[in-house]
């Protein structure tokens, strides 16, 4: 019996499941440079931080400022920025994610130019705060419209497109900014941003359709969890910022905005978890992969933001490498992760990512652990076999991790997931710069104690050593003796503390790496997850 002309045409209409998920994940062109440009925003924002702190002292002398003072430069983008990263969200909803991320890419660009006609620190401290608050906005942004406008099957080709943003910006920031500050001066680092970010502007504006505002919200917003969350993290970030020029809880400033801190994020901690309509899903991070991932992402942080510290410290320090040498020895922590990163979504399909985690964070203190044999010798080509297995690392941790972190965060959820994910980030790194700055004074002091008692005009070898010296200084133009052997005194203490500092700074590498094994110790944790084309998991 055929089969009538109705039913055929209900049975021809009916597309096979596999069909249906083809057309449920397609993605258009214009998603695509949304994508790009939104991780070309980002990139921007956190490469400017790196350019400017690599050229922090030509800033300081240009506009006639301290180096205490001067930090501030650095400090108030800072604060600017981990304040406004957890309400992007919201305001990105009540704005419109186009309309909201246009404009601040715009200001970002004017401000970025503005600070390069700045002629003191006043000037350059807000203008830098208002350029933080703009740029802060494009980080979480690009994380949210990864999760939002791609289907979870291309969430691994977008986080690995973010993730060239937010781990490869760090590395070549400091060789863009050494490069143009030693060539063209200080003023040019803030010009760097303005042809990328004149093509990121173009490609989110064709890209990114117009949506309505919601302006409600702003009368139903949360804003006494914005108040505390804006004071706490400001607070924190200041803390961290400038603990260690002010010897920490010995300066009543710093007791005083501690206190300020945790009073205010305990109070926004309570209010985010009874109140209905929070402006943070806290309870996100109770989910297993998202929690543990994020905790992940908090020491990735603190190694990645740490390493690019201390490394250039050292090497200024103790080798006395100008900026652009500098910058040409963090490069190849980068250079690397261009090659392997568009690999890693394909490498997620036949590796479990949790082994691609795993074996990164391995990788990474392996690769610490290799820069910790430090002496007079050890500098910019030895730091070479540490820096790339280092960039292997972080290629293997950075994509797999947030596509293990976000799989299943529903759409609604998405603005407070990449909020929370990319802030804790920068907490990690605040919070690990502050703590390695603290830990490395304290062993230095420590190993210049024990050098120094080892060192006595008792022992034969210090005499001779002195003994040396002095001749020396008198073959070469000193005729006093006793200056002669004054001099000879100040270069053993000279001595005694380099090598304390290359002791310390050993140590502070050893540090970080111990603190790398709390995340790889939260990865082994993790359950395996899929992502369904819906967004949830299972």
């Amino acid at each position: 019996m055929s089969m009538s002309a109705p039913a055929l045409a209900t049975t021809t209409a009916r597309p096979s499941p596999a069909a249906a998920q083809t057309v449920d994940e397609h993605v258009s062109t214009r998603t695509w440079i949304a994508v790009v440009g939104a991780a070309l925003g980002a990139f921007l924002a956190i490469l400017n931080i790196q350019i400017v702190s690599s050229s922090l002292a030509d800033i300081q002398g240009a506009i006639g400022a301290g180096s205490d003072e001067g930090g501030w430069i650095t400090t108030a983008y800072l604060v600017a920025e981990i304040i406004v990263i957890p309400i992007s969200g919201w305001l990105a909803r009540v704005f419109s994610v186009r309309t909201y991320l246009l404009t601040n890419t715009l200001l970002f660009l004017v401000l970025t130019v503005a600070c390069a006609f700045t002629t003191n620190l006043g000037q350059m401290i807000v203008v830098r705060a208002m350029q933080g608050f703009a740029g802060g906005v494009l980080i979480p942004l690009a994380f949210s419209i990864i999760m939002t406008r791609l289907p979870p099957s291309k969430h691994a080709i977008g986080l690995a497109i973010y993730s060239i943003s937010a781990i490869f910006a760090p590395a070549i920031g400091p060789v863009i900014g050494g490069f143009c500050n030693e060539t063209f001066g200080w003023q040019s680092i803030f010009f760097i941003n303005l042809l990328p970010g004149a093509v990121m502007f173009a490609m989110l504006w064709i890209s990114l359709d117009p949506e309505p505002r919601q302006f409600d919200l702003l009368r139903r917003g949360d804003w006494f969890g914005i108040a505390t969350i804006a004071i706490g993290l400001g607070a924190l970030e200041t803390v961290l910022e400038e603990g260690e020029k002010d010897d920490w809880f010995g300066s009543q400033f710093i007791v005083r905005l501690t206190v300020v801190a945790v009073v205010s994020l305990v109070a926004f901690v309570i209010l985010q978890l009874v109140r209905k309509q929070p402006l943070l899903h806290l309870r996100l991070l109770a989910r297993r992969n998202f929690g543990l991932g994020t905790i992940a992402n908090f020491f990735f942080g603190l190694s990645m933001y740490g390493w690019i510290y201390i490394v250039p410290l050292y090497l200024s320090r103790i080798q006395g490498y100008n900026a652009e040498q500098i910058g040409g020895v963090i490069i190849w922590i980068g250079l690397p992760q261009l090659l392997i990163l568009p690999l890693m979504p394909k490498m997620m399909k036949h590796v479990d990512p949790r082994l691609l985690v795993t074996v990164g964070f391995v990788l990474f203190i392996v690769g610490s652990l290799l820069a910790t044999n430090l002496s007079g010798d050890f500098s910019g080509p030895q730091f070479l076999a540490s820096s790339l297995v280092r960039a292997v690392a972080q290629s293997m941790v950075m994509t797999p991790l947030s596509a293990m972190a976000v799989a299943g965060i529903e759409r609604e959820y998405a603005g407070s997931a990449a909020a929370l994910f990319n802030m804790v980030r920068n907490l990690g790194g605040a919070i690990g710069i502050a703590v390695i700055q603290t830990f490395l004074t304290k062993r230095d002091q420590f190993h210049s104690d024990v050098l120094t008692a080892q060192v006595s005009l008792l022992d034969n070898a210090t005499r001779t050593r002195l003994n040396g010296l002095t001749e020396t200084f008198l073959q070469h133009g000193i005729s006093d003796p006793s200056y002669a052997r004054r001099e000879a005194m100040v270069m053993v203490g000279r001595a005694i503390h380099r090598q304390a500092m290359m002791l310390a700074y050993s140590d502070t590498i050893i540090l970080q790496s111990a603190l790398l094994g709390l995340a790889l110790f939260a990865v082994l944790l993790l359950k395996k997850s899929k992502a369904r084309s819906g967004g949830e998991a299972h």
